[in-house]
């Protein structure tokens, strides 16, 4: 599994209203897009949980050439064209888990990153984050969870799909117009090693 994320901050004036409908056009496009297995279309507006307005799709990808077909396909192409060039966060996959709601269609997301600090060793904050990503699993409303890490910088993400407006956990809130998800169930359960 690899997570990927890119983020487009807008204007404090922009209409997120152009967003949801550049969702509603595009999102169905990926429904079945090879190697992808869960895309989570993800806006945060500013005065809302959030200092900006910001369209930032989150991904799962079940395999290497899916996320190479669409990075370099006519999909983010279309995202260069349109906003210019983001910066493309990546990380590989530590775990994924299902949640108590994991039959629901989620209406929201949580994000929160992390460095290991320098004089942890890796293996010591991974385990630690296995567990806390096996706990968000279960935590009611939960549809899925991924962790991740990014050994170049040493950073590492939880992401998690809930049911209704995420409860008080860590991190960054969002709010999901649309899942595609054509391969969930080539991403493997529990650790990823």
């Amino acid at each position: 599994m690899h997570a990927m994320q890119y983020e487009i901050t807008l204007p404090a004036d922009y209409d997120m209203g152009i967003i949801r409908d550049r969702v509603r056009a595009k999102g169905p496009l990926l429904d079945d897009f090879p190697g992808l297995g869960v895309k989570a279309y993800l806006i945060r507006e500013r005065g809302e949980d959030s200092p900006v307005n910001q369209y930032a799709p989150f991904y799962l990808w079940s395999t290497p050439e899916g996320m190479n077909s669409f990075l370099w396909g006519p999909g983010f192409q279309g995202i260069v064209r349109d906003f210019g060039r983001p910066e493309v966060l990546h990380w590989t996959g530590l775990s994924f888990e299902h949640g108590p709601s994991s039959a629901a269609l989620p209406r929201a997301a949580t994000r929160s990153r992390s460095l290991i600090p320098p004089a942890t060793a890796p293996a010591d904050a991974v385990g630690a984050a296995l567990e806390e990503s096996r706990r968000r699993a279960k935590l009611p409303g939960a549809v899925v969870t991924a962790l991740a890490v990014d050994p170049r910088h040493w950073e590492l993400v939880h992401f998690t799909l809930w049911d209704d407006p995420a409860p008080g956990e860590p991190g960054e809130r969002f709010e999901v117009l649309h899942v595609s998800r054509p391969e969930r169930e080539e991403l493997k359960e529990g650790r990823q090693w």
